[in-house]
């Protein structure tokens, strides 16, 4: 490796000594090329070094070599997780923040520096996962229906446009970053039926899109008094530019309270609406999981328990054995 390379070159926004500067910055390095994280995870995990880094100054007196990481034990680092813990730290944000951790110690032993065990002998946080909250088939429905909104003082095409995309959210299973990612030449218009979006992880993959999202995507740049480039986003906010996330999230604020529905009716909410009510009419499993985008089936399979809380919920207020003593 030449002296000109990035590991010769501390970056002093590391906290620790020399040694463990460069280790760091060729950690991240190799997280963004070889492993092909997104940027925001390699941020993430960046974030989460520095506050390790930092705790270890103050927990060892001094800046942290890759020697001194090498030598800590499984207390340092719950030492560590504790103070974590102590500032309001979520057990999902420990978990993220370990699995970090963890892949700086695997980067140092790849490197030949040695063994940092302590890491490994760590029990991972657990983690409450809370049941997907959906809305019901015929709120869902409501949420993306434009006459819904019918006496509204918004413009036309913004309401059309608000339908279209909340359409694509409850009718696709998309995150709405992957329905504001659209862009113009992916409209599934003129007799296309499935777009190709962008999920986590930069993992592609392609969602049928049924005629009355069509048909909504359709009356909306129809109305649109923008010409929107083919390479532009599909969806444009007030002035021409990309729509924000928050403007949908407000359009789904106000229909709840025309609608009365619950807080947790938000866009997202849509997307679980979508898994819940496909599994409730005899979807498959894996299939649903593909729509999604899931990496593990473990995720999807949340939507299970979701629809047998449903089916125990219609139990308990209809049957008579359920009122019975």
């Amino acid at each position: 490796m030449s002296s000109s390379d990035s590991r010769t070159s501390p970056d002093p926004a590391f906290p620790g000594a020399a040694d463990t500067r460069r280790e760091a910055l060729q950690w991240l390095a190799s997280l963004a090329k070889e492993r092909r994280l997104s940027p925001k995870t390699v941020e993430a995990y960046g974030r989460d070094l520095r506050q390790f880094l930092t705790f270890l100054t103050g927990h060892l007196g001094e800046p942290p070599s890759v020697g001194a990481i090498l030598a800590l034990k499984p207390l340092d680092i719950r030492s560590f997780l504790a103070a974590r813990r102590m500032g309001a730290v979520q057990s999902r944000s420990l978990m993220r923040q370990l699995a970090a951790l963890r892949s700086f110690a695997r980067h140092l032993e790849r490197e030949g520096h040695g063994t940092a065990s302590a890491f490994a002998a760590i029990r991972t946080p657990k983690v409450d996962r809370n049941l997907p909250r959906p809305l019901s088939a015929s709120a869902a429905v409501a949420v993306t229906d434009t006459e819904t909104r019918a006496g509204s003082d918004r413009k036309p095409w913004i309401l059309a446009r608000d339908a279209a995309v909340l359409s694509l959210l409850y009718g696709a299973g998309l995150r709405i970053s992957e329905a504001l990612g659209l862009r113009r030449r992916d409209a599934p218009v003129n007799g296309i039926d499935s777009v190709t979006v962008i999920g986590k992880g930069g993992k592609m993959r392609s969602v049928p899109v049924i005629p009355p999202i069509q048909r909504a995507v359709e009356d909306y740049l129809r109305l649109c008094p923008y010409a929107v480039p083919p390479e532009g986003p599909l969806f444009v906010g007030a002035r021409g530019g990309p729509l924000s996330p928050r403007i949908v999230q407000l359009a789904v604020e106000e229909l709840r309270g025309s609608l009365g529905l619950p807080e947790s009716a938000t866009p997202h909410a849509l997307r679980h609406s979508f898994a819940t009510h496909l599994l409730a009419k005899g979807g498959d499993l894996r299939g649903i999981q593909e729509l999604l985008g899931h990496a593990s089936l473990s995720t999807t399979q949340l939507y299970t328990k979701v629809d047998a809380a449903r089916l125990m919920d219609a139990f308990d207020a209809a049957h008579p054995r359920a009122r019975t003593k």
